[in-house]
């Protein structure tokens, strides 16, 4: 039986009660911050009637509990804290993405996991790659459908909503590119497989509908070996009467052809003209994730993709505030 514990509500633990099955056990749950809403968190649980022991304090939670893994979705800034304590203790850990909000963070949990990797596993919570249209065009790349990739197109946009008092500091939210953009730097870096060279970003925090210090717009442009290059859009700004939550696009442009992923579709453009792929089959990310731990197969999201994609969201980020063209 593998021991869970959960510090925060702020995040993505949906994938975790998704993935979980009979040979794990939600033990504890603790808020990362005194003032942290875990509502959310308690009423799913509720709903899955899981019983599980509530602390005021994580660390004493670790200490009491000794959990194989732990859960890590507090407020941002404290997730690459915890992952680092969770590391030098010898827990495994998913862990909200951005695994840091600081390069300082992000360098400590490097020194650490390489001092631990053998025993250690950790992965940031890239469930968008497990999504049906992200695996079937990962698997067309794969398998040469657009020859040798050469620019790849990619967006995030999101309904803001009413966003917790966290969101509005730079301080505790860390930036609406390592938070939201991330995603879609790991679907460049998962797809095309080279590496980042450099990036220029710009953001703006116009009409953020009182949310402070959070961007509502930003643009990313990336450098990667071999000139390859790819843009990232996002924006909070995505109608309320927009059909879903969020508009996750790609568009990969190769030498023999074109796939583009729009509205959870996949379309190839070839030289046999343009049409509709089936999709493959949808993943689970937390489901892999124990696999990895079991040692029943690998998680698809390493802990060297984690350190990476953050590493490449923070200069983004740092991009946009300087003006400047960052190297990676």
């Amino acid at each position: 039986m593998l021991k869970i514990c959960i510090v925060g509500s702020s995040g993505h633990f949906g994938y975790v009660l998704k993935g979980l099955d009979e040979r794990c056990k939600i033990t504890g749950i603790s808020p990362g911050t005194p003032e942290e809403d875990m509502s959310k968190l308690e009423k799913a649980l509720l709903e899955l009637n899981i019983t599980s022991k509530r602390y005021e304090d994580w660390r004493r939670m670790l200490d009491e509990e000794k959990p194989d893994i732990l859960v890590i979705n507090t407020v941002f800034s404290l997730n690459g804290k915890i992952l680092l304590e969770a590391l030098e203790r010898g827990v495994h850990s998913f862990v909200e993405k951005p695994i840091a909000t600081t390069f300082e963070d992000l360098e400590r949990i490097k020194d650490t996991y390489w001092k631990v990797k053998d025993r250690v596993f950790f992965a940031a919570m890239f469930g968008i790659r497990y999504r049906s249209h992200f695996l079937t065009a990962k698997r067309l790349a794969d398998e040469g459908a657009t020859g040798e990739i050469r620019l790849v197109n990619t967006q995030k946009s999101y309904k803001l909503g009413k966003r917790p008092d966290f969101y509005k500091k730079r301080e505790t939210f860390g930036g609406t590119i390592p938070w939201v953009g991330i995603h879609a730097i790991d679907w460049i870096h998962w797809i095309v497989g080279k590496r980042f060279l450099s990036v220029y970003a710009t953001h703006s925090r116009r009409h953020n509908l009182d949310h402070g210090e959070l961007e509502t717009t930003a643009l990313c442009h990336f450098t990667l070996e071999d000139e390859i290059f790819a843009s990232l859009t996002i924006d909070y700004l995505r109608p309320h009467g927009a059909p879903t939550h969020d508009d996750d696009r790609m568009r990969i442009v190769g030498t023999k052809g074109i796939v583009e992923v729009i509205n959870e579709r996949v379309f190839l453009t070839d030289e046999k003209g343009h049409r509709e792929v089936p999709l493959v089959e949808k993943g689970q990310i937390f489901e892999d994730f124990l696999r990895e731990i079991r040692g029943q197969g690998k998680c698809m999201v390493t802990p060297e993709d984690s350190i990476l994609t953050t590493e490449v969201a923070l200069k983004a980020r740092l991009s946009a505030d300087t003006g400047r063209i960052v190297q990676i």
